[in-house]
């Protein structure tokens, strides 16, 4: 693909690129639809990407997209300094503009420049498009002009284009997905303290459903009905304690500091769609954090894993004596999250709980879906890539899926050079 990149600038423009960079897509591993809550979240970086070829110009930006060309759509927008203004209607070119934005706007000088994105990562499947497009401009803009800013940097450059210029309702999952790649632990409150987590055995499937989504469609309401909730909430008779830590707004919420069992009493109280809402967020939290001391090989409580996950004692020491119990128990968090999701969060569909079920009965560790849901992508974990391979056949000729991939953890944002 760098070679793919370097060549199509080269025919575009007329000459070589200064730089090339990448930042990897992600999977939406654990903790899905937390990060604007400021809840931890798990990311994967995968290694399909998307690649910028860039040089420095002496008087336009000129950006474009392969990806639009070969699609027959307009694939080139021309803009200067004194022309940022954002086009709407979901324009490539208003990622690039409102990252010159924020650059601006922190008092980075930004020189012209000409880009050319090819990318193998699909818009709208929940593999974070955008903010690996947006990752991978802010490192050719980073190492065009010699900024010398690290990963943090850029995915904090990132997240305020799309959220606050673009006014897109996201977290700051995507965007540190792309910038950190490998499997991440990243805390979505200051400081936005990111952990790389060793690798699991087996490898990632992906199969598009072929459903398109929006997540600035999806967000808005979601976050509308929990704060109905909490606000129904804060009606009640509460005891200070529990009051302190709620908030009528789901970003004011310390949710980590809350239990199932001490909201149980109020929760009848609420409507049935905001306690929902609520329900998921606990309980999709409690069980990332029993992932994590997995993912760190940290020890398990027995009681503790059937309790959160619904197993009897006899299922989970049949996992603990498996020599792969790390990624069947890994499984089982993710399957266990996706009937959260399913169930109190309204936000997958039939065809996306059968594909689900299906992966499961095809011999995945466990399967979610992944990104804001409603269509996009649903991800398993597969013991090995032979397995893989088979299951998107099958998944696919039985019209579950539109197309998939066998996919890696790989690396975050990265320098490939000229």
């Amino acid at each position: 693909m760098i070679n793919d990149v370097i060549n199509e600038y080269r025919s575009f423009y007329g000459n070589p690129p200064t730089v090339v960079t990448s930042a990897p897509g992600r999977l939406d591993f654990l903790n899905t639809h937390q990060d604007y809550k400021g809840l931890p979240v798990i990311a994967v970086g995968i290694n399909l990407r998307t690649y910028i070829a860039a040089s420095t110009s002496s008087d336009y930006f000129v950006i474009a997209s392969g990806n639009l060309r070969d699609e027959g759509l307009e694939y080139v927008d021309k803009f200067q300094l004194s022309d940022l203004g954002l086009r709407g209607g979901k324009w490539f070119g208003d990622y690039v503009r409102a990252l010159i934005i924020v650059f601006r706007r922190h008092g980075l000088s930004i020189k012209p420049f000409r880009a050319w994105i090819r990318s193998s990562v699909p818009i709208a499947s929940g593999l974070g498009s955008s903010g690996t497009l947006l990752v991978a401009v802010a490192a050719a803009i980073n190492a065009l002009h010699n900024l010398g800013l690290g990963r943090k940097d850029l995915a904090e450059l990132a997240y305020e284009a799309e959220h606050d210029v673009m006014g897109i309702p996201c977290g700051r999952l995507d965007q540190y997905a792309a910038a950190f790649g490998n499997i991440v632990y990243i805390e979505t409150r200051p400081p936005y303290n990111v952990e790389v987590l060793p690798r699991l055995g087996g490898v990632f499937l992906v199969l598009d459903t072929g459903i398109r989504h929006s997540t600035a469609d999806i967000h808005p309401r979601l976050q509308a009905e929990i704060d109905e909730g909490l606000n129904q909430l804060l009606r009640m008779d509460l005891p200070s304690g529990l009051r302190s830590r709620l908030g009528s707004h789901y970003w004011e919420v310390r949710w980590d500091e809350l239990s199932e069992d001490e909201l149980r009493p109020y929760l009848e109280g609420v409507t049935e769609t905001s306690r929902n809402r609520i329900l998921y967020t606990l309980r999709a939290h409690e069980s990332t954090k029993l992932a994590l001391k997995v993912l760190r090989g940290e020890a398990v409580d027995v009681e503790l894993i059937g309790r959160i996950l619904g197993m009897s004692r006899a299922e989970v020491e049949g996992v603990l004596s498996s020599y792969d119990w790390r990624e069947r128990l890994i499984g089982k968090v993710m399957t266990y999250q996706h009937s959260l999701l399913s169930k109190y969060y309204d936000v997958s569909l039939p065809v996306i709980d059968e594909l689900v079920d299906f992966l499961i009965n095809e011999g995945a560790y466990g399967a979610k879906l992944s990104g804001a849901g409603l269509g996009g992508s649903v991800i398993a974990l597969v013991r090995d890539a032979d397995l893989a391979e088979k299951v998107m056949g099958r998944a696919i000729r039985r019209g579950l899926a539109v197309r998939g991939w066998v996919v890696n953890v790989d690396e975050g944002v990265l320098v490939h050079g000229g």
